[in-house]
This record gives C-alpha cells, sequence and structure tokens, in this order.
C-alpha cells in the first residue's frame, strides 16, 4: 500500500511524512523529489532545459511507479510518499501505473489555510549559507499557489482533506494514520481489469479514420497503448463484448458485428494467466475523433496513427498482434475486390 500526502509546496507533506513513518509499522518513507534531482545526472543538460519542472519529464513519472513498485517488492508494509501532485494527468498517469502493478494508494491532500501556506514559505531558510537559493525556493513556492488553488476543483474530490492549518507535523501523521487505519481514505477509485485467476478471453477491436490509422488509447490502470476493448465476461459472445467494450470507453456506438481478424493466444508469464486475445475490424470511423470520450479514470488519451507511429507506442507482442490484423485486413479487401463485393 501506498499512502499518497499530496497538498501545496510548503503544506508540510515531508514533516508529516517522516512522523508518519513512526505510526505505521512496516512503513518506508519514499520521496520522489529524490529521483528528480537523480535525473539531472542522467538526462542531458538540452532535454533538462526543456521542462521547468521535473515532473513534466515522462521518465521522471515513470520512474516514480517503478521505484514505489520495487521499494514495495523489496521492503514489503507500506510506502508513505509525500509529493505534490496538481496535474490530473500527472495523477492519472503514476496512480493508473501503481494500479497496474496491484499497489493500493490511499491519497491524502494536506490543505492548511493559505494565510498559514505563505506564512510557512515566509520561514523556510532551506539554505542558510545560501540566502540567495532560499529566496527561489521561497519565490517558487509562492508562485504555485495559484496553481494549486486551481487544482483543488478535482483534488477535494479525489483526495482525503485533513485541514492542518493548526496542526503540528506529529498531529497531522496521527490524523493520517487514523483515517487509513480506519479507512476514511480508502483506496482510489482508479479503473483496473479484476485480478484474473485463470486464463483470460479478450476482444479488442481495431477503429480506423478517412486516412486508415488506427486508433489507439492509453489505459490509467496499466502501462502501454492498446486497442478499445477488454475482457469478455462468462456468456458473452467476443465480438459483443467488443461492442460493448467500445461503446464504454470511448463513447462510440458500433452500428455492426466486427468481423474476426486475428486469434492469438498470449502464453502466461506469472503472474499475468495470459488466453485467447482476439481483434476484430471497427471498420472506418468518419470524423471519429469529434466524437470520442475519454473517462479521465480509465483513459488518459486517445490518438489515431500509422503503423509505424504504433510500433513505437504499442508493447512488441500486441504491436505483432496488430500487423496480423492490418495483414489480414489487406487480404480481405482484397478479396472482397475480386470478388465484386461492395468494401466500406
Amino acid at each position: 500500500m501506498i499512502v499518497w500526502l499530496n497538498g501545496a509546496f510548503s503544506a508540510g507533506k515531508t514533516s508529516a511524512a517522516r512522523e508518519l513513518t513512526d505510526l505505521i509499522p512496516g512503513s518506508t518513507l519514499y520521496d520522489p523529489e529524490v529521483t528528480g534531482g537523480t535525473l539531472q545526472y542522467l538526462l542531458p543538460q538540452k532535454r533538462l532545459n526543456e521542462v521547468g519542472d521535473f515532473q513534466d519529464l515522462p521518465i521522471w513519472r515513470r520512474l516514480v511507479v517503478d521505484t514505489a513498485a520495487a521499494m514495495l517488492a523489496d521492503l514489503g508494509g507500506t510506502l508513505v510518499v509525500p509529493m505534490t501532485l496538481l496535474r490530473q494527468d500527472y495523477r492519472d498517469e503514476i496512480f493508473g501505473g501503481l494500479a497496474a502493478r496491484r499497489i493500493p494508494v490511499r491519497h491524502v491532500l494536506l490543505s492548511p489555510d493559505e494565510t498559514i501556506l505563505r506564512q510557512r514559505i515566509a520561514g523556510r531558510e532551506e539554505f542558510e549559507d545560501d540566502p540567495g537559493h532560499s529566496a527561489r525556493i521561497r519565490q517558487w513556492a509562492l508562485d504555485h499557489i495559484a496553481p494549486y488553488r486551481s487544482a483543488l476543483s478535482w483534488l477535494e474530490k479525489d483526495a482525503h482533506m485533513v485541514d492542518t492549518s493548526a496542526l503540528t507535523p506529529r498531529q497531522t501523521a496521527e490524523h493520517v494514520a487514523e483515517v487509513v487505519r480506519t479507512g476514511a481514505a480508502g483506496a482510489c477509485e482508479i479503473v483496473q481489469t479484476p485480478e484474473p485467476t485463470g486464463e483470460t478471453l479478450a476482444a479488442g477491436v481495431l477503429l480506423f479514420d478517412e486516412q486508415d490509422r488506427v486508433l489507439l488509447v492509453d489505459p490509467t490502470y496499466k502501462p502501454g497503448w492498446e486497442f478499445p476493448g477488454g475482457v469478455v465476461e462468462p456468456g458473452e459472445a467476443p465480438a459483443r463484448a467488443g461492442i460493448r467494450e467500445v461503446a464504454e470507453e470511448i463513447g462510440i456506438e458500433l452500428d455492426r458485428v466486427p468481423a474476426l481478424l486475428v486469434v492469438d493466444w498470449e502464453p502466461p508469464v506469472p503472474p499475468a494467466f495470459g488466453g485467447l486475445r482476439l481483434l476484430f475490424d471497427g471498420g472506418t470511423l468518419d470524423s471519429a475523433s469529434d466524437r470520442l470520450l475519454l473517462p479521465c479514470s480509465e483513459l488518459r488519451a486517445a490518438r489515431f496513427v500509422s503503423e509505424s507511429e504504433a510500433e513505437e507506442l504499442l508493447p512488441p507482442v500486441r504491436f505483432n498482434r496488430l500487423r496480423w490484423a492490418l495483414r489480414a485486413r489487406e487480404r480481405s479487401t482484397v478479396l472482397n475486390l475480386e470478388a465484386g463485393v461492395p468494401v466500406g
């Protein structure tokens, strides 16, 4: 389990996190700031100069997930993570990556009154021997009050809020420990496929635009891009499952049963069970991009891509499946044309 302490800069997250590790048995502190600081030694300066905040680097967001998962695998227990997350898409990406690894996240927002927050910022002296650096950190924190205020519209719905205006770090930690223990701060409601107990049957649907590019989606609940679709429910016809999943995921109601293109067997690779994977031809969508609906809890993004672009986005096993499907679709089109059957 992860207890993620969110909040504005200078809200007291790190101080409370240190106290919290004393109150939750078997817990460990992981500060993603350390991961951000490490990137200055790993990435070219040119790449670092392209962003104003290391959170904007995709590699940081991936490393946060991978590091947290690796620490829990090695240490067990609970990971306490003090980190400001003000962009909802970054929250979705990180928490979704953790959900894909079956790691529940308790999201807690430390929210002091803004007057108290400004007083705390004014009193920060990070580097006594470098007043200029300390002043820059204070200004950084002040500059992020407005973005924090804007982010409250989604943070208040997503996280368990704790008003820390009158609380010491120890009192804050005691409150957080209590809401985690009682379940008042429940696991984040991130959509994820239930953990399988045996081989699964999954149906994906290929949808195309007028340029014959294929639609890919980026789920929050597992790593890597994917095709619209999902696990076939007991007693459900696979093609109908594909139709249902397309409607649920992107708001497109297919007007015909899609044709089967590929049947593939995915071998079990623990902890995954593998199973049959089917790909169907959903046809061409006219002006589809204007009709797509992306439930923010399930999908981060959707885009039409060429085959070469798909190779960069899809894991190898999924890209091979796509290649086979595209070749099968081309052969079907040729056969239909030779037989004089209208295609469309």
